[in-house]
């Protein structure tokens, strides 16, 4: 094939990519079909890799004054993950440390680590993964020496200096047009890179889960506290990389009885997304489990890169999946009770904080967490959607001097704790052992405790509560699911500025046909827009049509001017969806329901203008 032939081959594939701050993802199975469990991948989706690393490459060296830089690289258990791998590697100049499979918090934690050990050396990891998306799909995430991934505006250059590295990979030797792929077992050298590395990668995994959770004191009381109260944990891993990470070697030192199906690596049993039906195979275990021993109450489904996981949980002889938004509002209540029972959150005699605390939170995030947050005196940033713009808040935040423990998209379940960069499910799992627990003594009030006194909840507290009794202590929120049927639109506007400004016409059209009877049936007594685009966050807007393709997020007020509802659009990023949430105060589902209707109709029908 000619050289000429070959780029524009390429340059048609990126054309059909995604680049965007929470990765650049695409169907990269030969075959087109985005469910394909084929490994076989064509010549230009490799040149694409190829180029990619190499992009990524240059930029890591261009931070330290062109000192060659080191690069660890690792993919999940997607079939294509070997090939992609493999052609990065022939690309690559740098020095490489090549773990394989791995799962996405473990290849940051390694990073983090040989970040340290280099000193002023450049440092970043190339991930290769699709996350939640289908098994045909695949990606590519870059990461720095803090183990998270880059910035979105860092993200852009690169994706704009991609199609100049295709052309530039053959003005050389080039790569091959169909190199070798490499194994696709997962348990071998080719797969896992030297065992040497991954064994150094998974101890430094396990060391930092330990530092993230609050360090050697905090891991050796809870200890004890199962020795005393035993729980058990049961684990879906759908074949995902974290079938292949500390997850059962962790837990089980820790002395959580701990059980696991669909863990052999690969094999993808369900959809990955682990949300709505991905999510009863782990119910019905759980369920089996908690017959046979009383301590399983948890279980955890993560995605296939292992960095996102949601839960289900157990009470009594029940058992149910928790929401999205459940879950980070458990663990924003265990992180923020730690702070408090470590004394690094205080309180003067009123009840107001003496720490600056806040947590950062993506637009589409439950005003649950803002409750939650008021009880503890502690602010509320938002961010657009992508864990790159949440997670680079939070970095900004710390240098205006807050105290961000706890971070993440609540909208997506799962939360990032800092000094992590990125979700974990062990992470999220470890939050909610804190809280079940650390349940204090005559001299020390428990993590619950705290929790019911801040929030005026005194009388929900008894010593032997369970994770009913936490779950009945939250915030009443009705928020539509993300991966809901009604939360997913397809538009085929493509300047979403546009759409905006054809929809605020008609939410203005609306508002006036339907505010009487919203303050009559709900307390509704005015709006107020927000736009969401990066880290940035603008309130009161006057102009829907400059969220852009960012977030637009109208907040209901009542009569005190306090929001008590909310909906949100944004098109997906990552997905060819435009999704819509409603979000509401109170356990009554009516007016989420009549909210989210109203929001799709008012989106179609600015579509239809």
């Amino acid at each position: 094939m000619e050289k000429n032939t070959r780029i524009e081959e390429a340059l048609k594939v990126l054309d059909t990519m995604i680049l965007s701050a929470s990765g650049w993802r695409g169907v990269f199975a030969e075959t087109g079909d985005e469910e394909s469990r084929e490994a076989e991948v064509s010549g230009p989706h490799l040149l694409v890799a190829a180029a990619a690393a190499r992009v990524f490459e240059a930029y890591l060296e261009e931070k330290k004054q062109n000192a060659r830089a080191l690069i660890v690289l690792g993919f999940d258990t997607r079939p294509t993950g070997p090939a992609l791998a493999e052609a990065m590697r022939k690309s690559l100049i740098c020095e490489l440390r090549f773990l394989g499979v791995s799962a996405a918090p473990e290849i940051m934690a390694y990073t983090r680590l040989l970040a340290e050990k280099e000193g002023e050396r450049s440092v970043g990891f190339i991930y290769i993964s699709a996350s939640h998306n289908p098994v045909g799909h695949n990606g590519i995430k870059f990461g720095l020496a803090d183990g998270g991934v880059i910035p979105g505006t860092e993200n852009a250059k690169l994706a704009g200096r991609l199609a100049g590295a295709i052309e530039a990979l053959f003005s050389g030797e080039g790569i091959p047009l169909k190199p070798e792929i490499a194994s696709a077992e997962t348990g071998g050298e080719d797969s896992n890179g030297t065992a040497a590395l991954k064994t150094e990668a998974l101890k430094a995994y396990m060391d930092f889960t330990c530092t993230v959770a609050g360090g050697d004191p905090v891991i050796e009381e809870l200890k004890e506290e199962i020795k005393r109260r035993p729980l058990g944990i049961v684990a879906d891993f759908n074949g995902s990389a974290r079938t292949c990470s500390i997850d059962r070697d962790f837990l089980r030192k820790l002395g959580v009885r701990f059980r696991a199906i669909n863990d052999t690596p690969g094999l993808i049993v369900h959809k990955i997304v682990p949300e709505g039906e991905s999510l009863e195979p782990c119910r019905l275990f759980l369920e089996e489990c908690g017959r046979e021993d009383p301590a399983f109450v948890l279980g955890y489904v993560p995605d296939c890169d292992g960095d996102r996981g949601n839960l289900v949980i157990r009470d009594g002889e029940k058992t149910r999946a928790l929401e999205a938004q459940e879950v980070f509002a458990l663990a924003l209540i265990a992180e923020l009770t730690h702070l408090v029972y470590t004394g690094e959150l205080r309180y003067d005699n009123s009840g107001n904080a003496l720490d600056k605390a806040a947590v950062a939170v993506n637009d589409p995030t439950s005003l649950r967490i803002d409750r939650i947050a008021k009880a503890f005196d502690v602010s509320v940033f938002r961010a657009e959607v992508g864990e790159a713009n949440v997670v680079g808040l939070a970095r900004l935040l710390r240098t205006q001097g807050y105290k961000v423990r706890i971070l993440g998209e609540g909208s997506n379940g799962g939360n990032i704790t800092h000094p992590a960069a990125v979700r974990d499910p062990l992470n999220t799992i470890l939050s909610l052992v804190k809280l079940l627990s650390l349940r204090g003594d005559g001299n020390r009030q428990g993590l619950f405790e705290i929790w019911c006194n801040l929030s005026d909840q005194r009388e929900l507290y008894h010593h032997d509560f369970s994770l009913a009794d936490i779950l009945a202590s939250l915030p009443a929120f009705v928020t539509t699911g993300t991966s809901a049927p009604e939360a997913c639109l397809r538009v085929k506007t493509g300047d979403h500025g546009v759409l905006k400004e054809k929809y605020q016409r008609i939410f203005l059209r609306d508002w006036e046909a339907k505010k009487d009877e919203l303050k009559g049936r709900y307390g509704i007594a005015g709006w107020e827009a927000a736009a969401y685009s990066g880290m940035e966050e603008k309130r009161r807007l006057a102009r829907f049509g400059e969220a852009g393709r960012g977030g637009l997020k109208i907040y209901f007020l009542n009569s005190d001017d306090f929001p008590v509802a909310s909906i949100w659009m944004r098109g997906s990023a990552t997905e060819p969806v435009f999704r819509v949430i409603a979000d509401a105060e109170g356990s009554d589902p009516r007016l989420e329901r009549e909210l989210i209707e109203w929001q799709r109709k008012m989106v179609q029908e600015a579509e239809g203008v």
